[in-house]
């Protein structure tokens, strides 16, 4: 046994009694030795960094079943810190595995995007408006836009009740036919809603 195994060994025995500044000698003991041993099983400065503080961390809270050999904790603080190492490895390779088991989306819309297209179809929904009749653009605007049901529609445009039902069911679907794609009807019924 050299001086250093002597000191290291009073420091664990100090350690092992709560002694806070004592295990943090051993700390600064071994730290560089630990991190290094970890970087080269990891190959990674911030995984090393975290299996050397587990090592150290399980340390502590192992203390009183902790091998010491030769008057040294460093073996097992080496060992503790290679399964470290491997755990943190596997949880790479898991990691790794689930964000490749994920589909891939080949483009991924931006708010951009978005505006663009609400702006194309405000615009081809404006377009739609313009080629109802003058009576069928008012109706769907009190009913459709201002909220006003059919029966208190009808008096405001000099309509019977039936002929405004009429009406806003053929404004609809010749809004239906100009905008012409699924995805701009579904537009329509969410811009407009879909009021009876």
């Amino acid at each position: 046994m050299d001086a250093t195994s002597i000191d290291e060994t009073a420091l664990w025995q100090r350690g092992l009694s709560g002694d806070g500044s004592a295990f943090g000698s051993i700390f600064d003991l071994h730290r560089a030795r630990v991190y290094r041993h970890s970087y080269r099983l990891l190959v990674d400065a911030s995984e090393a960094e975290d299996a050397t503080a587990i090592a150290f961390l399980e340390l502590w809270r192992c203390r009183s079943s902790v091998r010491v050999v030769d008057g040294s904790v460093l073996p097992w603080l080496l060992v503790t810190a290679t399964n470290s190492a491997r755990n943190l490895n596997r949880g790479r390779s898991r990691y790794r595995a689930l964000l490749d088991s994920l589909p891939h989306e080949s483009h991924h819309r931006s708010a951009e995007d978005e505006a663009l297209n609400d702006v194309v179809a405000d615009t081809q929904l404006a377009g739609a408006l313009a080629q109802l009749s003058s009576i069928d653009l008012q109706l769907v605007t009190l009913v459709m836009i201002e909220g006003y049901t059919v029966s208190s529609a009808a008096p405001i445009l000099g309509l019977s009740a039936g002929a405004t039902r009429t009406r806003l069911h053929r404004a609809r679907a010749a809004l239906r036919r100009y905008l012409g794609h699924p995805t701009l009807a579904l537009y329509l019924q969410s811009s407009l809603g879909d009021a009876s």
